[in-house]
């Protein structure tokens, strides 16, 4: 699946930034256009997301050669891959299978390990909002407020809302709400690593990477180092984007 993609500057080898659960590659927008200034950067939206098309099939093979296949598209191979949850796992996964192709990795505040259900009921309240004609995105942040009781965790989500005479969700939904088990978890290929440069950065208000996590990023990417980011949570890229930016550009520097 030919992915759509969103780039910027030029220089290689290309960073490729893989958005989370819900997102889409314009969640990067600041952060693309900062690091654009010494390099290409490609964010892509993953398959039912953004612009993408949209597929029954979420497992994080399909998904990685999905990336594979479109950095292929765009001549842009061998690549640095920043993954951030959802597309931190894609990422992982693309690495364990087609190492030749990634320069370096990058996952953003998410482990190599299934992950429970807690995403769910929010796909399930999305699902549910009755989208009439007309319908403001007030409205609409409303009626998400007893199942999403974070507003900024609604905001998010209603980037995905089209509002309009027909109201719609540009979100592929149904194929997410029914594959969400694959999206939970966490099946790597028996017998791999990836021995390239990794770099692993967390969250410090999140609780996705723990301590016992680092012995599975070790198992399968032995070179892995961490750092964790002050002043941001899950969405660190949001919580502070010119911490997130000074990491990534100083690992970029020292992979090179």
């Amino acid at each position: 699946m030919i992915l759509n993609a969103i780039e910027a500057g030029e220089g290689d080898p290309p960073l490729i930034v893989l958005h989370g659960l819900f997102g889409s590659a314009r969640n990067f927008g600041s952060v693309q256009k900062e690091i654009a200034r010494q390099r290409r950067v490609i964010a892509l939206d993953m398959r039912n997301h953004g612009a993408s098309p949209h597929d029954a099939d979420m497992h994080y093979t399909s998904m990685a050669e999905d990336v594979l296949e479109t950095l292929r598209h765009l001549n842009a191979l061998p690549a640095v891959v920043l993954g951030h949850s959802m597309g931190g796992k894609a990422a992982m996964m693309l690495a364990l299978l087609h190492p030749d192709a990634v320069a370096s990795l990058i996952v953003a505040d998410i482990a190599p390990a299934p992950y429970p259900p807690t995403l769910r009921p929010v796909a399930e309240a999305m699902a549910a909002l009755p989208l009439a004609p007309g319908m403001t995105r007030a409205q609409a942040d409303a009626a998400l407020t007893e199942a999403v009781p974070e507003a900024g965790m609604r905001a998010f989500l209603l980037q995905n809302l089209q509002l309009g005479a027909a109201p719609r969700w540009r979100i592929g939904l149904t194929e997410i709400i029914a594959a969400f088990e694959q999206v939970e978890a966490w099946d790597p290929p028996p017998d791999t690593t990836y021995t390239g440069p990794t770099l692993v950065i967390a969250g410090a208000d999140s609780h996705y990477i723990k301590p016992e996590h680092r012995p599975m990023f070790r198992a399968l990417f032995p070179a892995a180092r961490f750092v964790t980011l002050k002043n941001a949570g899950h969405w660190l890229h949001a919580d502070n984007p010119s911490g997130f930016v000074g990491i990534v550009e100083a690992f970029l520097l020292g992979a090179r």
